[in-house]
């Protein structure tokens, strides 16, 4: 079992041969979330998971839009309720460029994280340079019922335990292969395996030996290889407790 649980293949890196990129997933991949960050691209993996029987969508405002989206989360809901929609992201705080402000960002992700408990969905955790503000908003805004994940988590270990607390699971990306990754490793090593998700964010941050090339979702297992040896695990038993633990997450049911 092999599942990646965070991929773009909407966007516009795979105009040219995206067809042929889901064909080589589809034979490697038990199954993978293809996840929205605004209307257009939540509508758009929702047509590539009524598309294909291994893909899975979620669907939500990533805080880059969350200014010129502010008014949209009505048409998020409505999308969310679509069959094979499995949860509310990628939704949270991105303070790195400092735009849009930081209240519309806020307000934004609060709306979605009620919309998620509303709706009984898992949440998809951007957190970017806005750790101190993601826990507080969690911790005002947290049930029992809510449950989601920190997408390509850069957080401390520290931090890490914080969030498992809360019933949150942590997902780790190509960055935990990086050689002078420090942070993803340590994540990686201390973190329970039972709370542990990987993923490739493709296009985006390719794992070595690909690095700084386009990503794709088969190359998850690159991200397993590492989390193996730096837990000294095999790999088939990190794929396969990760691949359970995004199946229980995101209510994903496979034979």
């Amino acid at each position: 079992m092999l599942v990646d649980s965070h991929a773009h293949l909407e966007d516009e890196k795979y105009d040219r041969d995206r067809e042929k990129v889901i064909e080589e997933c589809k034979k490697d991949l038990t199954f993978l979330i293809n996840v929205g960050s605004n209307l257009l691209t939540s509508k758009q993996s929702i047509e590539l998971a009524h598309s294909y029987d291994f893909i899975y969508a979620s669907v939500g405002i990533h805080p880059h839009d969350a200014q010129r989206e502010f008014d949209k989360v009505e048409e998020i809901e409505r999308l969310a309720l679509q069959e094979k929609v499995v949860a509310i992201g990628e939704i949270g705080l991105d303070y790195y460029y400092d735009d849009p402000p930081k209240e519309f960002q806020k307000e934004i992700f609060i709306k979605q994280i009620r919309l998620a408990k509303k709706l009984n969905l898992p949440i998809i955790i951007h957190d970017r340079d806005a750790h101190g503000d993601i826990l507080d908003i969690l911790k005002q805004e947290w049930t029992k019922d809510l449950i989601g994940v920190f997408h390509s988590y850069s957080g401390s270990v520290e931090m890490a335990f914080q969030v498992i607390e809360m019933n949150f699971y942590i997902s780790l990306g190509g960055p935990v292969t990086f050689k002078n990754a420090k942070k993803p490793k340590e994540v990686a090593k201390a973190v329970p395996i039972e709370k542990l998700l990987i993923e490739t964010d493709s296009p985006y941050l390719t794992p070595e030996p690909y690095r700084g090339k386009r990503n794709t979702p088969v190359y998850v297992k690159f991200v397993a290889e590492k989390i193996a040896e730096l837990r000294d695990m095999s790999c088939d038993e990190v794929c396969r407790i990760t691949a359970e633990n995004a199946m229980k997450l995101f209510n994903i049911h496979i034979k």
